[in-house]
């Protein structure tokens, strides 16, 4: 498969989300205040708050910040409205798109997105024209310094992990949705620490982009993330290692 490594995906992405950090505590503040209102302020009985707020930590996000948005979200301070909005849309080399934002004009979200769409080769779809390719899942990826192959398998299976894949650069660990932070919790106590935890559209089965339009879809997927709606796009795609080191 071509660029299938997750890993090299994530550091590509890694890397374009480091060097947009103010827009980025901005979805990470809608994330958790609309966590916080869905299911209250307490993290502990909260696992979509909890991995919010562990996201924002992992950024450096400040403590007032998160304390902030999470009152916010629980009506204790006068905020913004947002809904929860996913479109589904095809792209470049035949790949197919989830595109989730939170967003307090939804009119305004889907005309930026099927613009942007539309310019970067790719175009909107109905409700349901590419969900049933992917399944909801929990993903958790660790570094592979962290344990050797057997030892993060057997602990992730024992936790209740539903899958296990190991790659050179670390394990990616897949979970029922609600098991997520259960599972995670179990291999935090036995020293390996998550790179990342979260709840992801997981491709069931992937096509390989190359050459232009892998190259088209890695900066379609930029230009989507840009908008301040969008929090997350996710695809069945593997793409070629080239479109992401040139990206």
């Amino acid at each position: 498969m071509a660029g299938h490594s997750k890993w090299k995906q994530i550091k590509h992405y890694k890397a374009a989300t480091d060097a947009k950090r103010g827009a980025l505590f901005t979805k990470l503040i809608r994330e958790i205040t609309v966590a916080a209102k869905a299911g209250g302020g307490d993290p502990d009985g909260n696992p979509r708050l909890r991995t919010a707020i562990e996201s924002a930590k992992a950024q450096s996000m400040p403590k007032e910040n998160i304390e902030r948005a999470i009152k916010k979200g629980t009506g204790e301070l006068e905020g913004v409205e947002y809904q929860e909005v996913l479109y589904e849309a095809y792209g470049p080399g035949g790949s197919a798109l989830m595109i989730q934002a939170l967003t307090d004009n939804p009119t305004r979200t889907v005309a930026d997105v099927r613009a942007k769409l539309s310019r970067g080769g790719g175009n909107l779809g109905a409700v349901n024209s590419v969900a049933f390719l992917f399944d909801r899942k929990g993903v958790i990826t660790i570094e592979r310094g962290r344990g050797d192959e057997d030892t993060v398998m057997e602990a992730a299976l024992d936790a209740g992990a539903e899958d296990f894949v190991a790659e050179p650069e670390g394990y990616t660990v897949y979970t029922e949705p609600s098991l997520l932070h259960a599972v995670k919790q179990a291999l935090d106590g036995r020293g390996l620490v998550a790179a990342d935890a979260q709840l992801e559209w997981v491709p069931k089965s992937r096509v390989d982009v190359i050459g232009d339009a892998a190259k088209q879809l890695v900066k379609l997927i930029d230009t989507l993330e840009d908008l301040d709606d969008v929090q997350k796009v996710e695809g069945n795609f593997d793409l070629d290692d080239a479109a992401l080191e040139g990206a």
